[in-house]
C-alpha cells in the first residue's frame, strides 16, 4: 500500500508568511479513522504560533467552533537539531515556543470525537497571526479511508 491509499495527504495551506491569521481548507473528515494534522514553521522571527482546530456544519466554514474533546499531539521544535517528535499534553490547541528554528506540530484527531450529532463532519487548522517573517504551512493526512479507491475519494467539497 502506498502513502496516497492509507494515509491521503491533502494540502490544508500552502507554506505562507503568517502576517495574518491563517485557515486552513475545512475537511470532511468522517469518511477516515483518524485525522492527522502536520505545520510545518520556518520560524524567523521570535513570536510563537498560536495553532487551533476547529470543527464547522458545512465545508465554507458555517457555525464553526474549536473542537471541545482534547486530542494528542507532537511537536519537533527543532528540527535541525534532531528529528525527534516529543509528544506533548493533550490538548485542543498548540502554540509553540518563540525560539527562531524550523518546526513540526502534529495533532492526531478521532473523528469520532467532533459534534457529530450537531452535524460538525468539517474541520479546519488555524494559526493565529505570528509575524510575516514566519511561513506556516498545513497538510492533513487521511488515516485508513472507509472508502478506498484509486484516486481516493475527495475530502474538500
Amino acid at each position: 500500500m502506498t502513502l496516497a491509499e492509507t494515509r491521503k495527504p491533502v494540502m490544508a495551506f500552502e507554506p505562507q508568511t503568517n502576517g495574518g491569521a491563517l485557515t486552513g481548507d475545512y475537511v470532511k473528515c468522517s469518511e477516515c479513522d483518524k485525522l492527522e494534522i502536520m505545520v510545518v514553521i520556518q520560524q524567523a522571527n521570535a513570536a510563537t504560533c498560536a495553532l487551533t482546530i476547529e470543527q464547522a456544519t458545512t465545508a465554507a466554514g458555517g457555525s464553526t467552533k474549536a473542537i471541545t474533546n482534547t486530542v494528542p499531539i507532537w511537536s519537533n521544535l527543532d528540527t535541525a537539531a534532531s528529528d525527534t517528535l516529543v509528544r506533548r499534553t493533550d490538548a485542543v490547541s498548540y502554540t509553540t515556543d518563540a525560539g527562531v528554528k524550523n518546526k513540526i506540530v502534529i495533532f492526531q484527531v478521532d473523528p469520532s470525537a467532533l459534534d457529530l450529532a450537531n452535524g460538525f463532519y468539517w474541520i479546519t487548522v488555524k494559526c493565529a497571526l505570528s509575524h510575516a517573517d514566519n511561513i506556516v504551512g498545513a497538510v492533513y493526512f487521511f488515516d485508513h479511508m472507509r472508502y478506498q479507491a484509486d484516486p481516493p475519494p475527495t475530502q474538500i467539497a
